[in-house]
């Protein structure tokens, strides 16, 4: 189709683009490059099936605004298909043998697929422009008390524009020199029917007209994505090439909340944390290149919903707009986001758990952390109690260990040394055995263990505090003790013992800690959370429970650490069920759970300012079902829910799943 000098043309300005899009993707590569640690390819081979559900099928991006999904998939699996239509009309373009076309059925359904996903793509891209830049929802930006890169505001307008304006210039014109085309040949095509009924249109038209009109399309087509090239590697467009890779090689982790290991034995440590931006991991940097700037981690976050300075997505922003205006990797991490934000995380996990791309902003904020409370022993001052605690008594509440067994006076508890062969090993966390009100949902989970007959025992005083708040705020010292002497202690117990001996928590960030952070430490155990347990002991028929007349109208807060860090959703909920309660789900629920507001080392200081509190809004979510409890798997979301209904007049209860079942027991 193409001339010899429109040829040599395309040539030149093809090899002219590759070398500006190379520059730009080399400039990329040595940001990501300048990061910690090394990158896996070998991973990307075990996660075949994951990346085609997960690019292929656009599967995460589902999870969340789906008529906007909807459109996106119409582009996407567009920009897919595109991939090869473009290579069938180059070929066509310098060969005038249309390849592709003439392989019998296959060209058929090939231009069938040409034909209908043409359409599709420029329906979707018309609708997503038309909700960015006329409709404009306030989900698409951040507030501007949110430190954001002075160029982002207007930048991601304009970056949109210019990308939706290349999808829309190529789509259209391609579709045009196919309906020009079919003109020429003086027939329709039934297997390519919205491109045969636009020919129509130029039907009798001068034949050199159809031709000339055939190869201005064919540049604004394919030319646009030539000139398109070059600009790629700067635009929010970038995501489609890094996100993949990011599903692809990006560290496998146990769960999302999972941290990395720190020897502190290793007296060569010079860095704790990240300070500036080359002391993240690599996969954090690729992350600001696989962010595609759609605020979905904002819209899902405690902080940012009540009205904090925390944006995670403001976060990645800034760090690609960093990069785009010159900048390196030695930048510090708070020119990126404010101290104030870094300390209003709840490392919840919504924002990993939502995002698209699989991009970890929590990572980068308590990585931030572990600079500022190792490096620079800038952290709030309201924690230091609940430091001093884990550090001398070995628990946030700073209670003796002299008095951990106190909740369990009149009850049948049984320590390790009583018991030394159990078949569960109750860890029954610090707050559950320290902290007055969590103390009644131990004492409930004791008499159901007992009812059951279960063969149990707690470490009793040798229980410490697992370290997960520390760790969290960053102090990986006092964690790394904590850590070690417990898994010191379970070793013994569990590797020690003639049977299978079980781990069972009464606390999600108890069991997220042994069961994906100690393995580290050479402790791997079997954790379960009790509702787990309980769940078993009820399906077995190990517990009978009394159903009474009076319904029980329950809705279930679904822990942060015990749903999206550990997946577990079904058993608190079937083991309500089988009390006879009526559970009534709150509009957030399970992995799209809004946070209580403790975690993250929360729970020992005062929330940042905003607009309220994280567990006031949570608790007006739960009041609104209607329910009359409020049912909790986790200490700390006991005392937060707790905290809401006083501050609400106490109409509402609040308990644990276990005080429920231990109500109903036969």
């Amino acid at each position: 189709m193409l001339t010899l000098v429109e040829k040599v043309l395309f040539v030149l300005a093809t090899i002219v683009s590759l070398y500006y899009t190379y520059r730009g993707f080399a400039r990329i590569m040595g940001h990501i490059n300048s990061g910690q640690g090394k990158l896996d390819w070998s991973l990307a081979l075990k996660r075949v099936w994951e990346l085609i559900l997960k690019v292929g099928l656009f599967q995460p991006v589902f999870r969340f605004r789906l008529w906007t999904s909807i459109l996106h998939g119409l582009v996407g699996w567009g920009f897919l298909s595109f991939l090869l239509i473009n290579l069938g009309d180059v070929i066509y373009a310098f060969t005038n043998f249309k390849l592709l076309d003439n392989t019998g059925l296959f060209g058929e359904l090939y231009r069938l697929l040409a034909d209908i996903v043409n359409v599709l793509i420029i329906v979707g891209i018309v609708a997503l422009a038309f909700r960015r830049f006329i409709l404009r929802p306030a989900t698409l930006t951040t507030r501007e008390t949110t430190l954001l890169n002075p160029k982002a505001r207007f930048g991601i307008l304009r970056d949109s524009a210019i990308v939706a304006t290349f999808i829309f210039i190529h789509n259209l014109m391609r579709f045009l020199g196919e309906s020009f085309s079919l003109a020429l040949a003086g027939h329709a095509d039934s297997w390519q029917p919205n491109i045969s009924a636009v020919s129509q249109l130029w039907a009798g038209m001068n034949p050199t007209a159809l031709v000339v009109g055939e190869h201005v399309a064919f540049w604004l087509s394919i030319g646009a994505v030539v000139a398109f090239l070059p600009y790629f590697p700067y635009s929010k467009h970038i995501h489609v090439f890094f996100a993949p890779i990011n599903f692809a090689v990006k560290p496998a982790r146990k769960s999302i909340g999972q941290l990395s290991y720190i020897n502190l034995d290793d007296q060569t440590i010079e860095q704790f944390g990240a300070a500036k931006m080359k002391d993240l991991g690599w996969e954090q940097i690729m992350d600001s290149y696989a962010c595609i700037m759609c605020f979905r981690c904002q819209e899902v976050c405690p902080e940012y919903n009540t009205g904090k300075l925390l944006s995670p997505a403001a976060l990645e922003i800034n760090k690609r707009y960093h990069f785009n205006g010159g900048g390196t990797t030695d930048v510090a991490m708070t020119e990126l986001i404010s101290e104030e934000a870094v300390w209003a995380c709840t490392s919840c996990g919504a924002c990993v758990d939502i995002c698209p791309v699989g991009n970890e902003p929590m990572r980068d904020i308590l990585d931030i952390r572990r600079n500022l409370s190792m490096m620079e022993s800038s952290f709030p001052k309201q924690l230091e109690s609940a430091f001093k605690g884990m550090e001398r008594n070995m628990n946030p509440w700073n209670v003796s260990q002299a008095d951990r067994m106190k909740w369990a006076d009149g009850l049948k508890v049984p320590t390790i040394e009583q018991n030394p062969e159990p078949d569960i090993l109750w860890w029954v966390g610090c707050a559950p055995a320290t902290d007055v009100r969590a103390q009644k949902t131990a004492q409930a989970f004791a008499k159901i263990l007992n009812a059951a007959g279960v063969n149990f025992a707690v470490l009793g005083k040798n229980e410490a505090c697992t370290g997960d708040s520390a760790r969290r705020a960053g102090r990986e010292d006092i964690f790394f003790g904590l850590a070690t002497q417990n898994v010191e202690i379970l070793n013994e117990v569990v590797a020690g013992s003639s049977r299978q001996v079980r781990i069972v928590t009464t606390c999600p960030h108890c069991l997220h800690t042994l069961k994906n952070e100690y393995p580290a430490f050479g402790g791997n155990y079997e954790v379960i959370h009790h509702t787990q347990f309980i769940n078993e002991l009820v399906g077995a028929g190990k517990i009978q429970l009394q159903v009474t007349s009076d319904e029980l109208q329950v809705t279930f807060h679904d822990p942060c650490y015990l749903g999206r860090h550990n997946q577990t959703f079904e058993a608190p909920r079937t083991t309500l069920k089988s009390t006879g309660a009526l559970t009534i789900e709150m509009p957030r629920n399970e992995a799209k759970a809004f946070c209580c507001g403790a975690g993250g080392a929360q729970m020992w200081k005062e929330e940042e300012n905003g607009t309220a509190r994280v567990n006031e809004a949570r608790f007006a979510e739960a009041k609104a079902t209607g329910a009359g409890t409020v049912a909790v798997g986790c200490p700390f979301c006991l005392t937060m829910m707790n905290d809401a209904t006083k501050a609400d007049g106490g109409n509402i209860q609040v308990k644990d799943v276990a005080e429920i079942v231990a109500e109903r027991l036969k």
